[in-house]
């Protein structure tokens, strides 16, 4: 990577004003900032630039030194704030290349007379940009996948709510594919509150389960094991006849575990588990 000269820095530091000017007209005209609010956007140009002053003091290029620490802590935070956003990887790094523009007039005001040294200094700056927004990119990608990956936990803790029908008895409603991950979720929010509320009973109903296989079905005895192992029982509801024949083709053993057709004659059971009976009011 070619060096940097202490003129271009210094030029680059005598011309600041001009060159946040150029930037953000150029960042107008391109659009796609709309989500970013337009104080926060000037204040991140600003910050840019005086992190590419700082970096380029002692004439390196390489963003992996210690010189360009800030840079890079600036470039993951602002990679962050556009995944939080719901922006793409071109629109953040668009943010980095659009300064290529006003950085390129500067230098060949600056070197007008001198094209030798101003070809040099362009490819030099050139390539600097090209980095920083490259590493722009790596940052947001990594940014963007802890977004999803936490978005997804959270739909998994959202799609397995554990409900307390009654004083000792759980219900887990199951909507959607069972797999590994998720029977894992099912498992710690279930066995958590039966510890928390010292229940004997829980219902998992499967009304919502499109389809019953054997991966389905060892994630549910894998369940029912463990809630055994916690002391309670278990009843599993919502086996539709289409399931049922499912299970009966497949093979499955659910011998010693409970099943009803519907949530209601699961809670119905449970309640006589427990010594209770509910009749009609007169």
């Amino acid at each position: 990577m070619a060096a940097l000269l202490q003129r271009t820095t210094d030029t680059i530091t005598r011309n600041q004003a001009e060159l946040l000017s150029s930037w953000k007209s150029d960042l107008q005209n391109l659009g796609g900032y709309h989500n970013v609010k337009p104080e926060e956007l000037a204040q991140q140009t600003v910050d840019f630039i005086r992190q590419l002053i700082s970096g380029t003091a002692d004439g390196s290029a390489d963003i992996n030194g210690p010189a360009w620490d800030g840079m890079r802590l600036y470039l993951e935070k602002l990679s962050r704030s556009r995944a939080l956003l719901g922006m793409d990887s071109q629109q953040t790094a668009g943010f980095i290349f659009a300064i290529k523009r006003p950085l390129m007039a500067l230098l060949q005001s600056e070197y007008a007379n001198e094209p030798a040294v101003f070809a040099e200094q362009l490819w030099a700056v050139s390539e600097l940009i090209d980095s920083l927004g490259l590493y722009t990119v790596r940052t947001f990608q990594k940014s963007r996948e802890e977004v999803i990956k936490r978005q997804q936990e959270e739909l998994l803790e959202l799609s397995t709510p554990v409900v307390k029908l009654w004083d000792g008895v759980l219900a887990l409603p199951m909507i959607g594919t069972l797999d590994s991950q998720r029977t894992q979720v099912v498992m710690e929010s279930l066995l958590q509150r039966i510890v928390d509320t010292g229940s004997e009973i829980a219902i998992i109903d499967i009304t919502g389960v499109p389809t019953v296989d054997t991966l389905v079905a060892q994630h549910l005895l894998k369940t029912v094991t463990a809630i055994r192992l916690m002391g309670a029982d278990c009843i599993i509801s919502g086996v539709r006849p289409q399931i049922a024949q499912t299970i009966v083709h497949l093979g499955l053993d659910l011998q010693g575990i409970v099943t009803k057709a519907s949530l209601a004659d699961a809670l119905a059971l449970a309640l006589r588990r427990s010594g209770l009976t509910v009749t009609k009011a007169v």
